[in-house]
C-alpha cells in the first residue's frame, strides 16, 4: 500500500464525521431515555468473548458473520461480535438470573464479515431491546410497539411493518419425510419466493397431495390483511397449531393498528428470516427509501437454555447509522453555537482566573465555550465572544 492509499478504509467499514457523530450520538441518547421509560435496563456486553459462549444458540447465518480470533492468553477462539442479541440472552440467563421477565436495552458497534446486503455496512453501530421471562402475545406487541416507536423518534413516519410466524412453515414441514438436502432446498426456494424452484422443490420432496397444495399455497401467502382470511381457508388441513397462529398475527395486527393507525401493517407468511433460532413470530419495519429492513425483530424462546436456563424471548434492533439519513439536518457551523473565549496570554493573574471561572459556568450550564489559541484565524466568524468589561466578563453578542 502506498503512502496515498494509506487512509483508504476496507469496504463496509465508515467513520463518521463530527456533524455525523453528534446525530449518532444525540439518536442513541434519546432512544435509551425511550427505553428506559419503558422499563428497559442498560446493558454493555464485551465485543469479544470465546466463541462456545458467543455463537451457541445462533444460526449458521451469525456463525459465518463472526470474525473469529485466537486469544493470545489462552489459545481459545474468540468471537468478534456480529449481533448482540445473543449476548443479552447470556446476561439474562446466567448473569442476572431474576424471576419474571426481565427487560435489557444495549447499544454498541458490531462486526460482520460480509455486508447483509448490498449497501449494508458491516460495522452497524446496533441499539435495541429484548425481553425474556415472558411468552405471551403482549411481550410480542410490547416489542413491536417499542420498535415503532424507535422509528417515528428516528425522524421515520411511513412505516411499514412485516408481520410472519416461522411456526407455520415449521408445522407444515414437520409432516412431511423430506431430507435435509430437499428440506433446504425447499427453505431457500421459499425464501427467494421462486414459484419454480419452490414446485420442483414439492414435486422431488413431498408425496402427500394435501401437504403439496398447503405448501405451494403457502408461498402465496403475503399482501394485506385479507391474506390471513385466505390463509385459514388455504391452509385449513394443517396441524390446529397453524390456525392458532394465525388468530396471533391478526390479534396482533389489531393491537399495532389501534396504538398507531398510520403504521401500512404487511402480512408474509413464508418470511423465514432467522428461521434456526427463531420460534415464533418475526416482525420487520421497512421505510421509505430504504430497500432491505430498517429494523427486525422476533422470537427466540429458550435461546438461554444453553446457558442454564430456558426463558420465553422477544426482542428487536436496528443500525443507528442506517437511521442516519432520516434525521433533519444541523447545521455543522460551529461559530452558530460556540462563545469564543481569548487568548489568556498576557492577561494579569485575577483576569486570566475570572476568565477560566467564566468559561467553566457558561460550560456546566450547557454552552460550548471554545479557548481562542495564539494566532487563531477566523475569530470573527464567531458571533458570540467573551469580553471583558468593567472587571466581569461578559457574553458579547456581534
Amino acid at each position: 500500500m502506498t503512502i496515498a492509499d494509506r487512509w483508504l478504509l476496507p469496504d463496509g467499514v465508515e467513520e463518521l464525521l463530527p456533524e455525523q457523530a453528534g446525530q449518532v450520538e444525540s439518536l442513541r441518547r434519546k432512544l435509551l431515555d425511550l427505553y428506559q421509560s419503558w422499563g428497559y435496563l442498560l446493558v454493555i456486553p464485551p465485543l469479544i468473548e470465546y466463541t462456545e459462549s458467543l455463537l451457541v444458540g445462533l444460526g449458521h447465518d451469525v456463525d459465518i458473520q463472526t470474525f473469529k480470533v485466537v486469544d493470545q492468553l489462552s489459545g481459545r477462539m474468540m468471537g468478534i461480535r456480529a449481533d448482540i442479541t445473543p449476548q443479552t440472552a447470556r446476561m439474562d440467563a446466567h448473569s442476572l438470573r431474576g424471576d419474571g421477565p426481565s427487560r435489557l436495552c444495549y447499544a454498541g458497534s458490531v462486526l460482520h464479515t460480509k455486508p447483509k446486503s448490498l449497501m449494508a455496512s458491516r460495522s452497524p453501530i446496533q441499539i435495541g431491546a429484548e425481553l425474556y421471562g415472558d411468552g405471551s402475545l403482549n411481550s410480542d406487541i410490547e416489542v413491536i410497539s417499542l420498535m415503532l416507536e424507535t422509528l417515528t423518534v428516528s425522524g421515520i413516519d411511513q412505516i411499514t411493518l412485516d408481520l410472519g410466524h416461522v411456526g407455520i412453515y415449521r408445522a407444515l414441514i414437520e409432516q412431511s419425510e423430506l431430507t435435509a438436502d430437499a428440506e433446504e432446498k425447499l427453505f431457500s426456494a421459499l425464501q427467494r419466493k421462486s414459484s419454480g424452484d419452490i414446485e420442483s422443490a414439492i414435486q422431488e420432496g413431498i408425496s402427500d397431495s394435501k401437504l403439496a397444495d398447503m405448501m405451494r399455497a403457502l408461498s402465496t401467502l403475503n399482501g394485506d390483511r385479507s391474506i390471513l382470511d385466505k390463509a385459514k381457508v388455504l391452509l385449513g388441513a394443517a396441524p390446529a397449531q397453524v390456525l392458532s397462529v394465525i388468530d396471533d398475527l391478526s390479534l396482533v395486527a389489531d393491537q399495532i393498528t389501534s396504538r398507531m393507525p398510520s403504521v401500512n401493517i404487511y402480512f408474509d407468511l413464508t418470511e423465514l428470516r432467522g428461521y434456526h433460532y427463531h420460534t415464533g413470530l418475526v416482525f420487520s419495519a421497512l421505510a421509505p427509501g430504504h430497500g432491505q429492513a430498517i429494523a427486525n425483530g422476533g422470537r427466540y424462546d429458550d435461546i438461554g437454555e444453553v446457558f442454564g436456563r430456558a426463558r420465553p424471548a422477544t426482542g428487536f434492533n436496528t443500525d443507528l447509522k442506517a437511521l442516519l439519513g432520516y434525521l433533519p439536518k444541523n447545521s455543522s457551523d460551529e461559530s452558530v453555537y460556540s462563545i469564543l473565549a481569548p487568548d489568556s496570554y498576557g492577561l494579569s493573574d485575577s483576569d486570566s482566573l475570572s476568565l477560566w471561572q467564566t468559561i467553566q459556568q457558561l460550560r456546566a450550564n450547557g454552552e460550548c465555550v471554545i479557548n481562542a489559541l495564539p494566532g487563531q484565524q477566523g475569530a470573527e466568524q464567531y458571533r458570540r465572544h467573551l469580553v471583558l468589561k468593567q472587571n466581569r466578563w461578559l457574553v458579547d453578542k456581534t
